[in-house]
């Protein structure tokens, strides 16, 4: 029987003892490899001759049957293909390679005398159960601003193209606060309009939802919260849903959440409906009478209608308010500053100049700008270059990760677009961020390191069909593509051995000989700068 609490080969702690014979043995190997450089140069000098030494190796070879090349071949294919497995599967589950992870917390620390840093996998890891690496029930999302009506926008999109842009998780994060905004004091009675609206919400499919509305305000023609129900998922217009919403602030009371929540649709209402400074001035009526609802991020809905109006001081008067070192950052107000100091210079910006007279003063700024912005979101910039596809945004959104910048740039492209050069400019500086980041990304340069969770949670929050942007982008280590090409050229060589043995023979014969050549070479070199008694007294040893 087994002994109790050993590891098995799939446990974390099989693979740790893999690692350290591998680690231990490494020095052994590098040691054997060296003994035998020195006994072949001994060798090759004492007692024998160069020439008798080719001679010895001619022989050798020729006393070489296909049978031997089929089986080095084929062996050679085979632990290629088990190592280039192994290297996959262990880059698949661990984000890194085993070698090379091997290389930096062992070997490392054993050439520098220091304390290996942490390791590839626990940084750039995606699976679930590394340790270092948050779940996604741990990285906080929070509710997209901007986010579109469910009847007249994400309905359409499903229409036309029979996909659904939200994922599940997205539409019971909505749910959640659905409950939260509009649910009466726990402390109350519950109103049977209230109760049936509370089930409402958890419903998960629409027409339900829509049925136990219509129920609510059977009960009660004055439940505010079953028209913005209707309102956000019946109404197939934006003039439709503007109407509903209407009636709802009609019947919304004194309940705080609600009054916040139908004036901020009003006001997108609006905006959408090509009355941007009604809306305008409904956003600044709102936080002028909510000052203490900044969690709620209204300011980036009055951000992006003053650039729809070109109001670029009143943009700028803004970003004095929210773009505060102790308030919390987010891709609409970093990009926007960054795109105010483009406009400054991005029409009259030219790289050919700036590399020969080097960056103005005001160039620096926007560069710096753009640099500070790429390195709260690195993804935004490959979407505002329509470099890849847009899609709806989500409901909800993870800060600094992709589905913050499908947001961003869903609502904004139009913006950059508007200012001449902006987007010249920014194709021309995105990149070099990045070498101002320390890699790993140990820490950031002007924010806190790139956390971890959110390749996982951009997955739960965007649908299947769109391709997931990864920072840093996991580039298939060296030592895998290093043992795929190894392993398919063996097998290559295996399997033109097995059908042409006598052929391959003489090419393995041809092959070896003419690799002795510059060792003969060398060796000949050496003999001219060493004296003999050198290489005889080598050779003792």
């Amino acid at each position: 029987m087994a002994e109790a609490g050993a590891a098995s080969p799939q446990s974390p702690r099989f693979t740790e003892r893999l690692k350290r014979c591998v680690c231990c043995s490494w020095p052994c190997v590098c040691a054997l490899w060296v003994a035998a450089l020195l006994a072949l140069v001994c060798a090759l000098r004492s007692p024998l001759k160069l020439q008798e030494a080719l001679s010895a190796a001619s022989v050798f070879l020729n006393t070489l049957t296909p049978k031997f090349y089929v089986a080095l071949t084929g062996t050679s294919s085979l632990i290629s293909g088990l190592i280039l497995i192994f290297e996959w599967c262990y880059f698949r589950k661990y984000g890194t390679s085993f070698i090379e992870q091997v290389s930096v917390s062992h070997l490392r620390p054993l050439l520098s005398g220091g304390e290996g840093g942490p390791s590839p996998a626990g940084l750039f890891s995606v699976s679930g159960d590394s340790e270092s690496r948050p779940s996604v029930s741990e990285c906080k999302v929070w509710r997209n601003p901007l986010n579109l009506f469910r009847g007249s926008e994400y309905s359409r999109y499903t229409w036309v193209t029979g996909k659904e842009p939200l994922t599940y998780y997205d539409m019971n994060l909505s749910a959640q606060d659905h409950q939260t905004f509009f649910s009466c004091d726990t402390q109350q009675q519950l109103r049977p309009e209230d109760a049936v609206m509370q089930k409402a919400w958890r419903e998960r499919n629409p027409q339900s939802r829509i049925k136990a509305a219509y129920q609510a305000i059977e009960l009660n023609s004055e439940c505010a919260s079953a028209y913005v129900l209707l309102a956000e998922e019946e109404a197939t217009t934006i003039a439709e849903a503007e109407r509903l919403f209407k009636q709802a602030l009609r019947n919304a009371g004194r309940d705080t959440n609600l009054l916040v929540y139908i004036k901020r649709r009003l006001a997108m209402c609006a905006r959408k409906l090509g009355r941007v400074k009604e809306a305008v001035k409904m956003i600044r009526e709102l936080m002028k009478e909510f000052p203490l609802l900044g969690m709620l991020n209204i300011h980036e809905n009055l951000l992006e209608a003053l650039l729809e109006m070109q109001a670029y001081a009143d943009v700028q008067a803004v970003l004095a308010k929210y773009d505060d070192i102790s308030l919390p950052k987010s891709a609409t107000i970093c990009y926007t500053s960054a795109l105010l100091k483009a406009r400054a210079v991005s029409d009259k910006f030219s790289p050919e100049a700036a590399s020969r007279r080097g960056l103005s003063t005001a160039e620096m700024n926007a560069v710096e700008a753009i640099h500070r912005a790429v390195e709260f979101n690195p993804h935004v910039p490959k979407y505002l270059l329509e470099m890849k596809s847009l899609i709806l945004p989500p409901e909800h959104i993870l800060k600094r990760g992709d589905s913050e910048a499908v947001a961003y740039a869903f609502f904004h492209l139009q913006h950059w677009k508007r200012v001449e050069g902006a987007l010249n400019l920014l194709h021309c500086t995105w990149e070099g961020t990045f070498r101002m980041i320390p890699y790993p990304l140990e820490k950031g340069h002007l924010f806190y390191p790139y956390p971890g969770c959110t390749e996982s949670a951009d997955r739960e929050l965007l649908p299947s069909f769109h391709e997931v942007s990864v920072y840093p982008k996991k580039e298939l280590p060296f030592f895998i593509l290093f043992t795929a090409g190894l392993c398919s050229f063996t097998a290559v060589l295996a399997m033109l051995t097995h059908q042409f043995p006598e052929l391959m023979g003489v090419f393995a014969k041809a092959f070896f000989s003419t690799l002795f050549v510059p060792l003969g070479f060398f060796i000949d070199k050496m003999e001219s700068f060493m004296p003999a008694s050198f290489w005889h007294q080598l050779s003792r040893i």
